[in-house]
């Protein structure tokens, strides 16, 4: 068991953005993640496959609230405000660090 930093990603209050303005920033969010996964920051993140107010989570391997703070502030759709973080201390496996790993080797096998 080890000790994270879950995020609960929501709507923010920016959403009146155009289709476009809306693409882009989806782009660079999902940018911004792989981003923190490849600096073994981000271990886990989705969102969840409905319309409500709470769009996804985010699981950190970090420490403090503070510095998943940090992080959450290099997120494009956190800096527009089309969405917002509640951060949690959260205990899980220890296990969900090769989660990255493993699914790198899944997706080399997509075709």
């Amino acid at each position: 068991m080890k000790k994270y930093v879950m995020a609960l990603l929501y709507a923010g209050e920016n959403q009146d953005l155009s289709q476009e303005e809306k693409v882009r920033l989806q782009k660079e969010h999902l940018k911004n993640i792989q981003k923190l996964a490849t600096e073994g920051k981000l271990v886990l993140a989705g969102p969840f496959m409905d319309d409500k107010a709470l769009r996804g989570i985010y699981i950190f391997d970090v420490p403090t609230i503070e510095e998943a703070e940090a992080l959450t502030a290099t997120d494009p759709a956190i800096q527009a405000r089309s969405l917002k973080m509640e951060l949690k201390p959260w205990y899980g496996s220890a296990a969900l660090l090769r989660v990255n790993k493993i699914h790198e080797k899944i997706a080399q096998k997509q075709p």
